[in-house]
């Protein structure tokens, strides 16, 4: 992968901002993630029955647990950690498993099979290296667009109210987005240092202000949350069966494959390539994340792609920024009234900053896509992965009637489109023609001094 040097940058990876601009842009990337990592365990605890208390405790244990991940990602513990500004959690794509194994065998069967799931990624961290020449930048940059791509959809339904919602698409939910927007783009394109670099969250601390005399803040939710929660390991207990690990399987090895794109993102919007070493230690702290969840009452941890679009829109690229937004995610996990001031921000309001997040994510993939040959060969491999991609993301139900192991591995356009474009680069041959080409005309050219 191929990573240009420029000095659009303003805090390079290992630089460490001023701590109240640390802060701001640390809260920045929690709002950006905050939906995601609350919504599995609401989704799998509504499916399942739980009841309201057990599953406000599980969101805290979410959240805290995506703080202690984020962190180590950040951070870094011996070989554990990418070093890189990650933020993590748990992913939609183990919403199906443990619904399954939750029907089965409860709460304790879910973490069970977290726990021992974990291992497939722990392992599969060591196996990096040799599968690095796998993606050359024409699989990473189609790899790079699909993850923004595959996540604009979602950014359209928050800006219209969220899907389902009764008033989707009233021209009040949109003209909230709208607004969140426009104040972000400005703030962004002529704000100069910390106004440009905070322009996201102060784009989404002026939607929550709009929203307040509209009446679309739920502060009932802040008034029933608890004051203040230590997750307890083990609460619910943790059952082991080898039969409830198999539906995870899938998943864990989507994730793998999904963390590996994420990671290069990063390392494409940071201006930075990451080294073998690098993408093993991120896969391994998905692991080592996931089989500690699993003991403290929450899902599988992995990389939360959604962030990636906030690096090069305020152009601080700081793993310390990221780290501490772990420490902070770790907080609100222990002061879950605080969590819940965070978990009622309108959607319109994400939807406003969301569009332009995820469309920096596309831009970057379209970034080193540019310098990839477009000739037959890559043409299709972008095309076919593209479009199977944003096919399953819009229309799921295309998978509807295939086997269960084939649904689980192109559960999501991320998955489905880094595939396709892992094998067609494989199987289609490198095209000749063009240097055959290039050389002629050489030739040619040469000949035609010669008679001159």
């Amino acid at each position: 992968m191929r990573v240009k040097q420029t000095s659009e940058i303003l805090y390079k990876i290992n630089d460490k901002p001023p701590m109240h601009i640390s802060l701001v842009l640390a809260f920045q990337h929690i709002l950006a993630a905050f939906g995601g990592i609350v919504a599995v365990p609401l989704v799998i605890s509504g499916v399942l029955g739980v009841n309201t208390a057990d599953t406000a405790y599980l969101v805290s244990a979410a959240i805290f647990m995506a703080g202690v991940t984020t962190w180590i990602q950040a951070r870094g513990i011996w070989k554990i950690g990418a070093k890189v500004p990650c933020v993590m959690g748990t992913d939609f794509t183990f919403v199906g498993p443990s619904i399954a194994v939750g029907s089965m065998l409860g709460l304790p069967g879910i973490f069970g099979a977290t726990v021992l799931g974990s291992f497939i990624e722990i392992i599969l961290s060591r196996f990096i290296k040799p599968l690095r020449k796998f993606f050359p930048p024409i699989v990473t940059g189609t790899v790079v667009a699909l993850i923004g791509l595959t996540l604009l959809p979602v950014s359209i339904d928050w800006a219209a109210g969220g899907y389902g919602a009764a008033d989707y698409g009233s021209v009040l939910n949109i003209s909230i987005a709208m607004a969140v927007l426009v104040i972000t783009v400005l703030l962004n394109r002529y704000g100069k240092g910390f106004i440009s670099s905070a322009s996201v969250i102060i784009g989404l601390v002026f939607g929550y202000i709009i929203c307040w005399p509209l009446g679309l803040l739920n502060m009932q939710a802040v008034a029933d949350a608890s004051l203040f929660a230590i997750p307890t390991p083990l609460k619910f207990g943790i059952t082991f069966s080898m039969a409830a690990v198999i539906p995870f399987i899938t998943a864990y090895l989507v994730t793998t494959i999904e963390t590996v794109g994420c990671l290069m993102a990063v390392g494409e919007a940071a201006e930075q390539e990451l080294t073998d070493e690098q993408l093993s230690a991120g896969i391994l702290a998905d692991g080592v994340g996931s089989f500690l969840a699993g003991f403290f009452n929450a899902g599988p941890n992995t990389s939360f792609s959604q962030n990636v679009g906030l690096i090069p829109m305020t152009k601080v690229a700081s793993r310390h920024v990221v780290s501490l937004a772990g420490i902070v995610l770790v907080l609100l996990g222990i002061f879950p009234k605080v969590g819940a001031l965070i978990a009622i921000i309108p959607n319109p309001v994400l939807g406003g900053a969301g569009i332009i997040m995820f469309g920096m994510v596309a831009s970057a993939g379209i970034k080193t896509l540019k310098d990839v040959p477009l000739n037959n060969r890559n043409m299709i491999i972008i095309a076919v992965s593209i479009g199977l991609g944003l096919g399953v993301t819009v229309r799921p139900e295309f998978l509807s009637q295939l086997p269960d192991f084939v649904k689980s591995l192109f559960s999501s356009g991320i998955s489905a489109g880094t595939i396709t474009a892992l094998l067609l680069n494989i199987f289609l041959k490198e095209e000749v023609e063009e240097q055959d080409s290039a050389d002629g005309h050489d030739y040619n050219t040469q000949e035609a001094n010669q008679i001159a």
